[in-house]
C-alpha cells in the first residue's frame, strides 16, 4: 500500500496557486452599476423574478405550503430591518 494517497488533477484545489489567484481575482471584480441590466431596467428584473417563480411548481413552493414558515420569514425580515434602522439612528446621534 502506498504511503501517499493519490491526488486528483481535477478541480480548483488541484490547480497551482497562481492559477487559483487569477480565477479568484476575476470573481472579486465587480460589474459597474451602469452595466448591470437589472439596475437599468426594473421591468426586466421584475419579469425575471416572475419567470423564476413560475419555474417552481405551486405545490413545491415552501411558503405556499407552510404559512407559518412564511410568517416567520416575514417576522425575521422585519426584525432585521428594524434593528438596522436602530443601529443607523444610534450611529447618527453620536
Amino acid at each position: 500500500m502506498p504511503d501517499k494517497q493519490q491526488r486528483s488533477n481535477r478541480g480548483f484545489a488541484s490547480m497551482d496557486e497562481s492559477k487559483q489567484r487569477d480565477i479568484a481575482r476575476k470573481g472579486g471584480e465587480s460589474v459597474p452599476n451602469e452595466k448591470r441590466s437589472f439596475s437599468r431596467n426594473p421591468q426586466l428584473a421584475a419579469e425575471a423574478g416572475r419567470k423564476g417563480g413560475r419555474s417552481v411548481a405551486p405545490e413545491s413552493r415552501s411558503f405556499s405550503r407552510d404559512p407559518k414558515l412564511a410568517a416567520e420569514a416575514g417576522r425575521k425580515g422585519g426584525e432585521a430591518s428594524h434593528s438596522r434602522r436602530m443601529k443607523d439612528a444610534e450611529a447618527g446621534s453620536r
